[in-house]
């Protein structure tokens, strides 16, 4: 079992959304950004941590969306979504080919990884 964390950042009526790069299982696909957590990690550091890492920006986080598992060829990922809010700073690429701010009603047309494909839904259900 993989334990990862999303972050579904929300400002203004849109979510940030990124875009895996290549080389990484899920090469080009969309997801609410995050990672691995490590041992005796609690999801909010964890999220915290990695958006700091990955994006050199500091977020909030606001309350627990989902936790699901979804089984890849590569392992079973059990994925957790907080809530979050940006507190510091804007995010930068670093490993992600692309980033950008979506609209909720729009998500869908973005092609997610399929971890992420429930939250997507989760928030269009509360639009």
């Amino acid at each position: 079992m993989i334990k990862v964390v999303g972050a579904v950042i929300e400002k203004e009526g849109s979510i940030f959304c990124a875009k895996r790069g290549l080389g990484k299982a899920l090469a080009g696909l969309w997801e609410f950004p995050g990672g691995k957590l490590e041992d005796d990690e609690a999801a909010e550091e964890a999220l915290v941590r990695e958006m700091e890492e990955e994006f050199s920006c500091r977020i909030l986080v606001k309350d627990k969306l989902l936790t699901i598992k979804h089984p890849y060829d590569f392992g079973t990922v059990e994925l957790t979504t907080l809530l979050c809010e940006l507190y510091e700073g804007e995010p930068r690429l670093s490993e992600h080919m692309e980033m950008r701010w979506v609209k909720i009603s729009e998500l869908p047309e973005l092609d997610w990884a399929p971890a992420d494909v429930p939250t997507v839904e989760l928030l269009l259900q509360r639009l």
